[in-house]
């Protein structure tokens, strides 16, 4: 009784350390996706003040560059949250830098497709029927921002060099040091210069490589990077294509469930009164991505706790830290449900001050709560999919669980039992709750000593990497 009493205990302290592991972690992660994601929420606000022509076509342009670009490439870097997490928990420090450069070549290869998009942006917004006028405004704003799209495909693979090795204090002063110029940056630009729109995506691009050159510095000058500092070598080239069968389907992971949501807002305007149908699912969407910013961090934890551990072979250790996150991310959507739920007949004068709006938003709150604490479980459990290296079946889950239900399911229930806007968010929750259900039922029956075996053979076994130093470790 004695022994079982102390394996208990052991059990229990193992997972409050996880816990407070997990939060050093998640907690300012989700304030650097905060800080990240206000940047383009400062830029729409002060160009929503140029006129209703701005603000719809940099509105729009916004939404496209997200879906065709940024998200892409956010996405396609979720392949270093396998390879660099695993090396760092496997002691293979070298690696790290040799697998950051291997992404950022790899990203900036993808970014010359999507500019040629972006470029043409007028004729295929004006093929889905936007208005040429705005169509135009869309592009020369999209035009402006390929910079950035450049920018970001060095950023976005230096925050998971920084994250892999819980380095997240340089981030978070460094975003929240870009987002103080961008602010006076960008009111410079588009009002005491008069460069409206243009001045909003020059304020952006110059936020985004300010970003990189403040983490460049740290990355050249920190001894805490010294472990993992490696020059530019032959080996970032030969590794491309051993980090596209990751970054792919990682990006697929991500895009799909992005798109899906694009998809409603388009569905929107086929409603009858779609100018309230649009604003209401909107407003819907702008909660949901606003709380996905914390869950996002919690998820980000998640990825780096498990990659380590696998890396580290520690099984054990990784199934403990899933639990752990799971636990925390529950808590967090219940708490901030719970809270919309309290305020949601005041919850729409946030963002309109009609009285049909705000009412509409009352009649949505339930399904917003519901929505956020799926949002919450499935942030976490995509991360245990990014550290574990099995992004591949989190796309067909994503694949599955949106266009095949949810988004068939919120057609029906908005066009043909007439629930509208709510019918189609319905949608998109059930999507949700299939996609949270199938990725638990995966983690559930995941083999985590099997899975740090496939670590160490893609950490010692790749031939891309063979170059680089490396000293095997001793299994635990």
């Amino acid at each position: 009784m004695g022994e079982m009493l102390e394996s208990e205990e052991k059990k229990w302290g193992a997972f409050v350390q996880e816990l407070k592991k997990t939060s050093s972690i998640a907690a300012p992660m989700a304030v650097v996706s905060i800080l990240q994601y206000l940047l383009q929420v400062v830029s729409i606000i002060m160009v929503g003040h140029l006129g209703q022509l701005s603000l719809s076509s940099v509105a729009i342009a916004t939404s496209l560059t997200n879906v065709t670009g940024f998200s892409l490439l956010s996405g396609l870097a979720g392949g270093l949250e396998t390879l660099c997490g695993q090396a760092y928990g496997a002691g293979e420090y070298k690696k790290l830098g040799t697998y950051t450069c291997t992404a950022i070549i790899s990203l900036i290869l993808v970014c010359l497709p999507v500019c040629v998009l972006w470029i043409f942006m007028d004729k295929l917004l004006i093929l889905i029927g936007q208005d040429p006028i705005i169509s135009l405004e869309a592009r020369k704003y999209s035009m402006w921002l390929i910079p950035a799209l450049f920018g970001g495909a060095v950023l976005k693979p230096l925050t998971r060099y920084f994250q892999s090795q819980s380095l997240i204090i340089p981030m978070l002063f460094g975003t929240c040091f870009v987002l103080c110029f961008h602010i006076p940056a960008c009111w410079t630009l588009i009002y005491k210069l008069e460069l409206g729109s243009i001045g909003a995506a020059l304020a952006f691009c110059a936020s985004t490589w300010l970003n990189v050159i403040l983490l460049g510095f740290y990355v050249i000058y920190s001894p805490a990077l010294e472990k993992t500092r490696v020059p530019f070598s032959k080996h970032a080239l030969l590794g491309i294509s051993e980090f596209y069968r990751l970054a792919i389907p990682s990006s697929v992971m991500v895009c799909l469930k992005w798109w899906s949501c694009e998809v409603l807002i388009l569905l929107c305007g086929l409603l009858p009164n779609p100018k309230l149908e649009t604003s209401v699912l909107s407003i819907c969407l702008t909660i949901s991505t606003l709380h996905f910013t914390i869950a996002y961090g919690l998820g980000a934890a998640a990825s780096t706790r498990i990659s380590n551990e696998l890396g580290a072979q520690n099984p054990q250790a990784a199934r403990v830290a899933i639990w752990a996150a799971i636990f925390l991310s529950v808590t967090e959507a219940i708490i901030v449900s719970v809270t919309l739920f309290c305020c949601r007949y005041v919850l729409g004068y946030a963002y309109s001050s009609e009285k049909q709006v705000v009412n509409y938003i009352a009649v949505m709150a339930p399904v917003i709560c519901v929505s956020i604490v799926m949002d919450g479980l499935q942030a976490v459990l995509s991360g245990v999919a990014r550290g574990s290296g099995w992004q591949h079946i989190g796309a067909y889950v994503n694949l599955g669980a949106f266009y095949l239900v949810g988004l068939p399911v919120g057609a029906v229930l908005g066009f043909i039992l007439h629930l509208r806007g709510k019918g189609l968010w319905i949608g998109i929750v059930t999507g949700s709750i299939v996609q949270s259900t199938l990725l638990s039922l995966v983690t559930g029956f995941t083999n985590w000593k099997e899975q740090a075996s496939k670590a160490r053979e893609r950490l010692f076994e790749g031939k891309a990497y063979n170059g680089s130093d490396s000293v095997c470790r001793e299994e635990t």
